[in-house]
């Protein structure tokens, strides 16, 4: 399907896509190349939050009914994501293969497979290229390491940060693992934790760049040097504040347009800042590369694979009014993050902490403590992000 075509079928069948157009006084006419599609504004991640609160579930931008999907996803926000019911359609099959992942290769997939779509989304990408899949999650890590030596598991799908953990649980009960490549994304690969793992025997460590709106944005090859955009897909880097597309070399937001005709996802702008680099790469592969990970556009921040928003947290903290003040403080020790909720509570009964790390645990779906300091500045931020990477 031409890109015309696709933009003409999402304009008919999905009808808040096609109150974008007339809203930027377009037809779906006048969207034929990817030029063209600049003269959309850019839907960003709070607008698609605030469009599919109004005409749940899907905003309006699901193109066929909702008892032809797969799966329905819950993301952080909260956003609903569809997954169509055709093979990898999360498009990460080309990743994993750069990688060296193939038939024969048996994976443990260290991303959850609770509501978000991490999990199930390497797992259709793994069996696309013919890997068998031993669905892990983020836990229980003696139970894994147990079945990773088993099953002589050579293969890892997940953090880097939890990877390096679970070599580490390894050691710890005696253990040998047979991991001999890693494809890692969600968050940073410091030079230092990548040197780590392939000097404790995982030869190939890859990372890559996705969204669990967009699925596969990018991935490496064996130059290791950025991330190869996907043929499948349509990648933009815009200015911050025009939307407009900027010239290679150039920071502003990554902008996507995923081809699917079930979901119009068109003009998406993922928050993340990067820049392109069109210069040919020794690999052979002629698309462009992101030039990695330079930042957010918006407040939200990634801890531990999963993004963090102010709007979360106020929304936990306005069912503790007892709290006068409050902030989520980020650090990071030997390749690990931790967060940490400080709070302004002087007169509030002894078991808040307790109360309030079970509340973010349902709630915001993250863990954390909760310690109680004597002050803090009138103009303190939601989140204290106090990480620095390599």
């Amino acid at each position: 399907m031409t890109l015309s075509d696709l933009i003409a079928h999402l304009a008919a069948h999905a009808p808040a896509f096609a109150r974008r157009l007339e809203a930027a006084g377009l037809t779906a006419a006048d969207i034929r190349t990817e030029d063209d599609l600049s003269r959309l504004p850019v839907l960003r991640k709070d607008d698609l939050i605030e469009l599919q609160a109004q005409d749940p579930p899907f905003g309006g931008l699901l193109a066929v009914e909702i008892g032809a999907l797969k799966r329905v996803f819950q993301s952080p926000g909260p956003i609903y994501e569809p997954e169509a019911d055709r093979p990898d359609y999360w498009r990460w099959a080309s990743a994993l293969e750069a990688a060296g992942f193939h038939a024969g290769d048996v994976v443990l997939n260290a991303f959850g497979y609770h509501l978000t779509p991490a999990g199930a989304m390497f797992e259709e990408g793994l069996r696309a290229v013919g890997c068998t899949v031993l669905p892990g999650g983020v836990g229980n890590q003696e139970q894994q390491v147990q079945a990773m030596h088993a099953l002589g598991v050579n293969g890892y799908i997940g953090l880097p940060s939890y990877l390096k953990a679970l070599l580490d649980k390894a050691d710890a009960l005696g253990l040998s693992l047979q991991v001999e490549k890693a494809f890692v994304t969600a968050e940073p690969l410091p030079p230092s934790l990548r040197a780590e793992l392939q000097n404790r025997g995982v030869a190939t460590v890859r990372q890559g760049y996705g969204t669990a709106e967009c699925g596969n944005l990018g991935y490496e090859c064996e130059a290791e040097d950025g991330w190869h955009v996907p043929e499948d897909v349509i990648v933009q880097i815009c200015d911050i504040n025009t939307g407009q597309p900027l010239p290679p070399g150039e920071v502003g937001e990554v902008v996507v347009t995923v081809l699917h005709e079930e979901y119009a996802l068109v003009r998406f702008g993922t928050g993340d800042l990067s820049a392109l680099n069109t210069e040919p790469c020794f690999c052979g592969r002629a698309t462009p590369r992101l030039v990695g990970w330079l930042g957010r556009v918006g407040d939200a921040v990634k801890v531990r694979g999963m993004f963090l928003h102010p709007r979360q947290l106020r929304g936990l903290m306005a069912r503790f009014p007892e709290v006068a003040r409050w902030q989520a403080v980020i650090t990071r020790e030997a390749h690990k993050d931790y967060l940490t909720l400080e709070i302004v509570a002087p007169d509030a009964p002894a078991d808040l902490e307790d109360r309030l790390a079970a509340a973010a645990r349902d709630a915001i779906k993250f863990r954390l403590a909760v310690r109680r300091v004597a002050e803090l500045p009138p103009d303190a931020p939601p989140i204290r992000d106090t990480r620095t990477w390599e």
